[in-house]
This record gives structure tokens, C-alpha cells and sequence, in this order.
């Protein structure tokens, strides 16, 4: 605790007198962290454009930069170390996750997925997919430098996994 107030650049009994406990702590930091993400990935997916191509582009780069520098949070954020009776940063994560499958959703009504997998399985593919990728470069086993590289691959396989009526990108030469 000491530590991470010092990190912070506050008193080591400052978290206390905002905090019950280590736990509730350890939430707030987890729900900051999907909040954040939440936001990142809504601008993304306004900047990119009505195509699903470039939403889906936009989310998975956004999602895989996010966490580059910032394991430990995301691992904290996807733990299941909050009690029961802390419900913030659960809810924040499924607030989270609401972003991209709204656009998902949204690519099975108008059209530009096919309808042989629903818009919830699309979604989990997708974030399954995205999250590993970020673990995967996260933790060195995919270098960074090829970061941008592999999440275009990626997606690339995602679109035709998922019955995009879209064009996938050339294939780099």
C-alpha cells in the first residue's frame, strides 16, 4: 500500500481513508481501468467510420495499444479478486465489453456479418481473439514491433471467420 501511494504521489494513509479495505481498493483501480478502456474503444470506433472493417480494425489496434505497458491492470481487471459485494468493476467490464458487441450487433442488422453466428458469438470470437493477441504481446511472446502486423492478420482472419460481406485487406507483399 505504502508503495502505491508513493506512486501515486500521496500519503501511505491516504488510500485508507478512501478505501475500506484492500479489496475495495483493488476494484476501484480494476473499474478505472474498464472505464478507461470503455472510452478508448468508443472514440475508436467514432473515428473509424460507419464501415465494420474499420470499426473492427479500430477496436482491436485500440484494445492491443491500451494494454501494451499496463499488464498488471489488465490482469487485475480480468481477476476474479473482487468479493461479491463489490460490483463496480464488474459492471464496469461488462460496460466495457457493450461497446464492441453494439457494433457487432449493429453489423448483423445492417447486413455486413452473415447470419450463420449470432451477434454474442461473434462478439466473445472477437474479444477472445483481441485479448489474446494483447497477452500474447504483453508478455514479449509476440514482439512488439510486429504488434500492428499481427492484429491486421488477425483481423483479416476474424472477417472471414465471422461471414464479413466486407473485402479483407491484400495480403502485404
Amino acid at each position: 500500500m505504502r508503495e502505491l501511494s508513493r506512486g501515486l504521489g500521496v500519503s501511505h494513509t491516504a488510500p485508507r481513508r478512501h478505501f475500506p479495505d484492500w479489496a475495495a481498493l483493488l476494484d476501484a483501480l480494476a473499474q478505472r481501468g474498464f472505464d478507461t478502456l470503455a472510452l478508448r474503444l468508443t472514440e475508436a470506433i467514432s473515428a473509424a467510420g460507419p464501415s465494420f472493417e474499420n470499426r473492427l480494425r479500430a477496436i482491436a489496434h485500440t484494445y492491443v495499444s491500451h494494454t501494451q505497458g499496463r499488464m498488471p491492470l489488465v490482469e487485475l481487471m480480468y481477476a476474479s479478486k473482487h468479493g461479491a459485494e463489490t460490483l463496480a468493476a464488474p459492471g464496469a467490464g461488462r460496460a466495457a465489453y457493450a461497446v464492441p458487441y453494439a457494433m457487432i450487433e449493429e453489423a448483423h442488422r445492417t447486413g455486413e456479418l452473415a447470419d450463420g453466428r449470432g451477434a454474442q458469438e461473434a462478439a466473445r470470437l472477437v474479444f477472445a481473439a483481441v485479448h489474446g493477441l494483447a497477452v500474447l504481446l504483453g508478455t514479449g511472446m509476440i514482439p512488439s514491433a510486429e504488434a500492428s502486423k499481427t492484429v491486421d492478420t488477425s483481423i483479416d482472419g476474424l472477417l472471414g471467420g465471422l461471414g464479413s460481406r466486407v473485402r479483407r485487406r491484400p495480403a502485404d507483399g
